[in-house]
């Protein structure tokens, strides 16, 4: 059931739900722009705008796009370490949004975030054992020969010795860095992770260490992830579906290789042109998008994508797509997609 007089974006439609670990309805986070002499709200930057998703639990969901488009607060906002605007965070049948106190507490012990930057996410003035097993103490794990055993063990399943628990971060390199943040996130042994591009900012030969590691922790734990990243060969390397953003909005949602084959969004077909091939022979006609994208102080109208959207109508602009179901398990948000079909043709007609 779409609502296409208020466009706001809706989960894919499944027969069955009984395995989703988490459900997102229209998450809405806007920061406040204040100015005058008593600094009052005259604009809001609409970082994330009317939101919605589901992951599956032991998936895990890539969400990529553009710098800005505001997946990383996506990711922040559904762990509350921003609160939202509006809208509704439902982990395991507990609405994460209005939680508080103790009840969120336990929350977080179930959920966990692997941050971008391997280095300023480590404190430099704790030991590494100190920094993996803080988590530990604060959840009530007070006795420090099992906190020192359920550190041992953390580092051990990402690789690192035990005697590194007495070093400190600059004594590690970026990838045994990233490894020890992961060490950190699950040392609790949580049910759901975000991972805030966590190699972006690795080599790429450490990169694939990384993801192989994520990989495998994931079927040894049963870990269920939300992987953000603006690198699409690895987001299709880890995911098994992805979401893809623009602007605050999410405009196309499918399996990861239904995605990469059949790309129904001007901007997700656009984005998939990017792509470098790894032929110096090889040609690919190349989807080039014109114009920056828009601020989000002051989204258009209708459809973001339009201003640069190459198929754009008069309708684009009038009014916003909502994202609904194409296929099996694949929704976009355009009001021409797919590209070429009969209701295509008539809109383009049309305008």
């Amino acid at each position: 059931m779409t609502k296409e007089s208020s466009g706001e974006a809706q989960p894919p439609t499944k027969s069955v739900d009984s395995d989703v670990l988490l459900s997102v309805r229209d998450l809405v986070k806007y920061y406040p722009v204040r100015g005058g002499l008593f600094q009052r709200a005259v604009a809001q930057v609409k970082a994330v705008d009317h939101v919605s998703f589901e992951v599956r639990e032991g998936e895990t969901l890539g969400l990529v796009g553009e710098s800005g488009c505001g997946k990383t607060t996506v990711g922040r906002t559904v762990l509350r370490l921003l609160n939202p605007t509006a809208g509704e965070v439902i982990f395991r049948g507990m609405n994460i949004a209005s939680a508080s106190g103790a009840r969120l507490k336990a929350l977080r012990r179930d959920m966990q975030i692997i941050f971008q930057d391997p280095f300023s996410s480590l404190d430099p003035r704790m030991p590494v054992g100190e920094i993996v097993g803080e988590g530990l103490e604060v959840h009530g794990i007070k006795n420090r020969a099992e906190r020192e055993e359920l550190v041992r063990q953390a580092m051990d399943m990402v690789g690192l010795r035990g005697q590194y628990a007495r070093r400190y971060p600059h004594e590690f390199s970026g990838g045994q860095r990233q490894r020890i943040g992961i060490a950190r996130a699950l040392v609790l042994r949580p049910k759901f992770v975000v991972c805030d591009e966590p190699v972006s900012a690795l080599d790429v030969s450490i990169q694939s260490q990384i993801l192989n590691l994520l990989k495998d922790l994931q079927q040894q734990l049963g870990i269920t992830y939300l992987f953000i990243a603006h690198n699409l060969a690895v987001v299709r390397y880890i995911s098994d579906r992805i979401a893809v953003m623009y602007l605050g909005k999410i405009v196309e949602m499918a399996e990861s290789d239904e995605l990469f084959h059949n790309p129904l969004h001007p901007y997700t077909q656009a984005l998939m042109a990017s792509i470098p091939i790894p032929d110096p022979r090889a040609r690919r006609q190349r989807a080039v998008l014109s114009g920056d994208v828009p601020s989000p102080l002051n989204p258009p109208s209708g459809c973001r994508f339009h201003t640069r959207c190459p198929y754009a109508v008069e309708l684009c602009s009038q009014s916003e797509p909502s994202l609904r179901s194409l296929g099996p398990d694949h929704s976009v948000a355009c009001h021409l997609a797919p590209i070429g079909s009969g209701s295509a043709q008539a809109a383009l007609s049309a305008g």
